[in-house]
């Protein structure tokens, strides 16, 4: 039973996992919307969300933190200046997932994981297909 098991093992060693959510979250940074599967996004949330509540602390030890996890500077600088002052007055729900529809080689369910309140057009129809 898989009771109380939260980790969504996503078929990966745990270092090659945490690696990829890392990569996933700091291109989430730095572009402001990715597009990815369904159970990728739904983990990559999860960091999002804890990397967003360390930027909005703003300390050292928060920032070393956080490069610690991420491994790129110039996307925890981004994350610190820009993308978690944004959300000083928001206590949580920093990201959205939209669902696209399934990828045409092998039906996987595709989304784009965004900031709620970034400045980035919206979704149009090409896009999502």
């Amino acid at each position: 039973m898989r009771h109380r098991k939260r980790t969504v093992k996503l078929g990966r060693t745990s270092a090659h996992r945490n690696e990829l959510l890392a990569n996933l979250v700091c291109a989430l940074i730095d572009n402001k919307r990715i597009k990815t599967t369904l159970p990728k996004a739904k983990a990559a949330r999860s960091l999002a969300e804890k990397m967003v509540t360390l930027g909005k602390k703003g300390t050292l030890a928060s920032r070393r933190q956080a490069i610690s996890t991420l491994k790129q500077v110039d996307s925890v600088k981004e994350l610190f200046d820009n993308v978690a002052p944004a959300f000083a007055d928001r206590s949580g729900g920093y990201t959205r997932i939209i669902k696209l529809g399934r990828r045409i080689s092998d039906s996987s369910e595709m989304v784009l994981l965004e900031w709620v309140d970034s400045i980035v057009a919206p979704v149009t129809e090409t896009e999502a297909e």
